[in-house]
């Protein structure tokens, strides 16, 4: 293959497209842990990250060095098994672990792939002192928390959608208004507003974009897996080749609604009422706030609970 640029930089801009993904596995398979290497591409590479993560695992660092428009440069690491299991996986277990994730600013849902020591270097927060807190919580789950990792996939996917989808679909009508109303009324003295609405109606439309495919395609086809899982019975490959291909679909829309959602939260300085604001005002960021909350807990259902379970489950009954 043919030379493109020192051992740990590699352009490849100047590769065949057939030859870009194959040669960045090369140079990441021959890694050992800790060792790593940048490329150099005219997009986002966000494609390769996930195809990445389903074929080898969580086991290295992503770290943008540059962002766009014309150039893109990722940092990839290979990671060591020391470096433990990640939020995603600690939350799923107990799901009080998020409001310690919170407080830190710790995203546990969109990027809840990423380990404890990956979130701690990337933020600059004290690993020991998150530990401590994280097992400070009582050895006893609290009684009101449902144990959601304990649920059968369909019933799972089935409570995602009575729940979580039902409470997006409910909260964006009024969600649209109040925000373009604070907008247009308090826009003036408060700029910020009008960002907002448009953020706002970006998640709104991501989401109502989004759900659908999944209650069309993508739970099905779990719902199917799940129900040959308990007959006994084999299940034909789907249309769109393996599970992992639309999960991987979904991830990438749930990142872009948790951005959005994510820059709103910015601007609003974590949701900080001013004095001068009206009852309209207070209760926009209010139920965007409580938007916000549910979306997480929505999420980390889906990427970190249901999406690794029907992975297991094609595994058992594809034939």
């Amino acid at each position: 293959m043919e030379n493109t640029a020192t051992t740990d930089f590699l352009d490849v801009t100047i590769l065949e497209p057939r030859l870009k993904h194959p040669t960045i596995f090369e140079w990441f398979d021959r890694l050992q842990g800790g060792e790593g290497f940048t490329i150099h591409n005219d997009h986002d590479p966000k494609p390769l990250y996930y195809q990445l993560l389903a074929e080898r695992g969580n086991i290295f660092k992503w770290e943008y060095l540059e962002q766009g428009p014309e150039v893109w440069e990722v940092r990839i690491t290979k990671t060591t098994p020391a470096e433990g299991e990640t939020v995603g996986e600690l939350v799923a277990k107990d799901f009080r672990k998020a409001q310690v994730f919170k407080k830190y600013g710790i995203d546990f849902c969109c990027g809840g792939k990423r380990s404890l020591a990956q979130v701690c270097e990337q933020k600059g927060i004290d690993k020991a002192a998150l530990e401590q807190e994280l097992n400070a919580l009582p050895d006893t789950k609290a009684g009101n928390e449902t144990d959601y990792a304990s649920w059968e996939p369909s019933f799972l996917a089935d409570y995602i959608v009575n729940v979580h989808h039902k409470y997006v679909r409910e909260s964006i009508p009024a969600l649209y208004e109040f925000t373009s109303k604070i907008a247009r009324v308090h826009g003036k003295r408060h700029p910020e507003l009008l960002e907002i609405a448009k953020h706002f109606v970006n998640v709104a439309n991501e989401l109502e974009a989004h759900m659908p495919k999944e209650e069309r395609v993508l739970f099905p086809y779990i719902k199917q897996l799940d129900e040959a899982k308990k007959k006994g019975e084999k299940v034909s490959p789907p249309p769109f080749g393996s599970i992992q291909n639309p999960i991987n679909m979904m991830e990438m829309e749930h990142e872009a609604a948790g951005s959005e959602l994510e820059a709103i939260k910015e601007l609003t300085s974590n949701y900080t009422i001013p004095a001068d604001a009206c009852a309209t005002y207070t209760v926009a960021f209010k139920k965007l706030q409580e938007f916000e909350e549910d979306l997480h807990r929505h999420i980390h259902l889906e990427n970190n609970i249901l999406f690794p379970k029907a992975l297991d489950l094609e595994k058992t009954v594809l034939k």
